[in-house]
């Protein structure tokens, strides 16, 4: 498998980025309409989040029709355009694969429940549930229909585990793939692919609600190896392949991610947006942990590189608030925040993705009411809080800060009535900064430019897009630093993840490199140098 490492990925949620239509919801045409934009940036590829029929259950996650165009977004001629159109700029397209599970619409469940064994067999239909838990909470089993039976739901009760034991269940999911293949398709995002593998006897487990029981288990990979030879495989080379990885080690990516195993080209983990989590919990409210998020990085920089894994790097996506809003003094250093967070991932070893409005400095939108959250995890997690005993204001501010809504307020394109999104009513409401943070605005500013920098770096020095990681300035309480190393070449990269300047003695070595990108003016090496606020800074050894 031969991965062209110099590629960025960009991530769209089509709901939010760009509606013709008036209807209030982003569409393929809306994609089209800017894809010029997406080539000023820069970017290779475009990851689409579903947009495929279905009841919108879990954001499309919930799938009723894996080889359709939901009407909401368009048409397959719109969507075969879209891949014209793509190519034409240099942008190909990654599609999101929900194949663990699929909504209780699909025809396929819909027949099981008619009580046609052949489809019954696509299901986990057991006498008796076990004690796993949702990861929406509740019972990880629900009534099947009248029968007495349960059947198996990781997620919503809407949606049905398939069973990948079952050859027809794999042969029709390996059909899904090809057909997007076959229409022009050059990337594939698998949904927690590492929960496909649950055992042939589903047993109690009491331990982290089941997780055990289903998570990373061996045969995934026996999996993952059939579908890479059964679908993008044949065309390897061609194919960005990831795989969203639930609560995974760092172990399990590497064998899902490295060459010789023919499973994946690289792997998504979420263990660093977890370091603003009380006890691990989501709905709380905490200043991130800089020790706990330097040494994830570090750890699973090293082991990655060391072992010849391949990480998908990111701060941003559809379920996560604005990371700048997560770890920067938005309020006074926004532009220095958003560049240093940039560098910290593009410059490291990893395929770097943007989500929507990154490159611009996006903000949470700063709702006024919990009346604009349209999110139903968010809405439950307030029901949730008030009941725990906060207050509604202590409730409404921990929302305000993790809801998954803040990522998915329409794209801000430009200082006109809701952002230049929609000329209907959005959705979902605007954020409150699109006046001052737009695409209008901010195509010429230092956060966009600052973007450009990094994509173009990452193609013209193979040393970035390939070079090994080794961790630097471990000790440093407010400072992430690594090297990269590739022949003759390295590079020292340093982040200061904090508003305050301060003070960092300079490898000797390095004193007589040179800045290869800096997001402060007039950066001289020497011995020591004091790092600004959320100064980011890249220093070059070797030609």
């Amino acid at each position: 498998m031969v991965l062209d490492k110099s590629k960025v990925v960009y991530q769209i949620y089509p709901k939010s980025f760009k509606d013709t239509t008036g209807n209030g919801i982003g569409d393929l045409q809306g994609i089209i309409e800017k894809l010029p934009y997406l080539k000023e940036l820069g970017v290779d590829m475009v990851w689409l989040n579903p947009f495929y029929p279905s009841p919108q259950r879990d954001n499309g996650y919930d799938i009723s029709d894996y080889t359709a165009i939901n009407p909401l977004f368009g048409d397959m001629a719109d969507f075969e355009e879209m891949v014209a159109v793509g190519r034409e700029h240099g942008i190909d397209f990654m599609l999101d694969m929900v194949l663990n599970h699929c909504s209780t619409e699909h025809e396929w469940f819909q027949k099981a429940l008619a009580g046609d064994s052949y489809y019954q067999d696509f299901f986990f239909i057991r006498d008796e549930p076990t004690d796993w838990v949702s990861k929406f909470g509740g019972s990880a089993w629900s009534p099947f229909g009248d029968t007495g039976k349960y059947y198996l739901h990781l997620f919503d009760p809407t949606q049905a585990d398939l069973d990948w034991r079952n050859p027809h269940v794999r042969k029709e999911l390996f059909q899904v793939v090809n057909f997007w293949k076959d229409k022009g398709v050059r990337g594939f995002r698998f949904d927690v692919i590492n929960l496909i593998g649950k055992d042939k006897v589903l047993e109690n487990c009491p331990i982290d609600d089941g997780k055990p029981a289903y998570t990373d288990k061996p045969i995934v990979h026996d999996y993952l190896r059939l579908l890479n030879r059964e679908t993008f495989g044949q065309r390897e080379a061609e194919f960005m392949t990831v795989g969203e990885m639930s609560a995974t080690t760092i172990e399990n990516c590497i064998l899902y991610t490295v060459p010789e195993r023919h499973e994946l080209s690289m792997a998504f983990n979420f263990h660093h947006l977890k370091v603003d989590y009380e006890d691990g919990q989501k709905w709380t409210l905490k200043d991130f942990d800089f020790e706990a998020l330097k040494n994830l990085f570090h750890t699973w920089g090293k082991e990655m590189s060391e072992h010849d894994g391949w990480s998908a790097l990111f701060w941003n996506n559809h379920d996560q608030p604005r990371a700048l809003n997560r770890f920067v003094d938005v309020k006074n250093f926004r532009n220095e925040g958003a560049t240093m967070l940039a560098a910290s991932i593009h410059l490291s070893r990893g395929t770097p993705y943007i989500y929507m409005g990154e490159e611009i400095g996006m903000l949470d939108p700063d709702y006024d009411s919990m009346d604009d959250y349209a999110d139903i995890e968010s809405l439950n997690a307030y029901q949730i809080l008030l009941e725990e005993g906060k207050s509604a204001a202590q409730a409404f501010e921990i929302i305000q800060a993790k809801s998954r809504d803040n990522s998915r307020t329409p794209m801000q394109w430009d200082t006109t009535e809701n952002a230049g999104f929609t000329s209907g009513t959005p959705w979902l409401k605007v954020g409150k900064s699109y006046p001052q943070i737009n695409v209008e605005r901010e195509i010429k500013g230092p956060i966009f430019t600052f973007y450009q920098k990094l994509i173009a770096l990452r193609k013209e020095l193979p040393l970035v897009a390939e070079g090994t990681y080794k961790p630097a300035f471990e000790d440093s309480q407010q400072v992430y630093a690594f090297e990269r190393e590739l022949g003759e070449q390295k590079l020292l990269v340093l982040n200061n993840f904090y508003a305050t300047p301060i003070t960092v003695d300079i490898p000797e070595a390095y004193q007589k490199g040179q800045v290869l990108i800096s997001n402060y003016d007039t950066v001289e090496v020497s011995k020591q140098l004091e790092l600004q606020a959320y100064q980011t800074l890249a220093i070059l050894l070797g030609k």
